[in-house]
């Protein structure tokens, strides 16, 4: 996995870890504007960074926006248990 690919991923996860969190925030805090409006903005930003994943190293999940490629790539790349975290 490549450098910048793994800087990408890494970004991605902490994102979606944070908007994981702000739901749970706003489970309980639903009249929180400030919390609804980090909610909104990290939302817009995953969708961002998952796009440029997607157009760069192909998709990140099955099913994703990024368009089917020819021949089918989606076992070529690594799986989760396969991607050495501690670089970068």
């Amino acid at each position: 996995m490549h450098e910048e690919q793994l800087r990408l991923l890494k970004e991605i996860m902490a994102v979606d870890f944070s908007l994981v969190e702000l739901n749970l925030f706003l489970d309980t805090h639903p009249c929180d504007q400030r919390a609804l409006m980090d909610f909104n903005n990290l939302c817009c930003q995953s969708k961002a960074l998952r796009r440029q994943y997607e157009q760069c190293y192909g998709p990140l999940m099955a099913c994703s926006d990024a368009p089917p490629r020819i021949p089918w790539g989606w076992v070529e790349t690594p799986w989760p248990w396969q991607i050495d975290y501690g670089r970068s």
